[in-house]
């Protein structure tokens, strides 16, 4: 069985931005990429290795990197 990425990027809110855990921690709503990129550095990884579209460790739910509001 696979193992599951440790960042999960939920799909956006009705008020915009997407909520972000890390192995089940809430870290905060993320509006945009460098939101995500922030919580990502205070959770302890390094922003310059770092790949957004990088699914061994992100599992974007709802909508990839480049959706942060809800659709229209």
């Amino acid at each position: 069985m696979a193992e599951r990425p440790p960042v999960v990027v939920h799909p956006p809110s009705p008020t915009g931005g997407r909520r972000v855990t890390v192995d089940g921690e809430i870290l905060g709503l993320a509006y945009g990429p460098g939101d995500l990129v922030e919580f990502l550095r205070r959770a302890g990884m390094d922003p310059d290795e770092v790949q957004l579209d990088d699914a061994e460790l992100i599992d974007w739910r709802g909508g990839g990197p480049d959706v942060w509001s809800p659709a229209q």
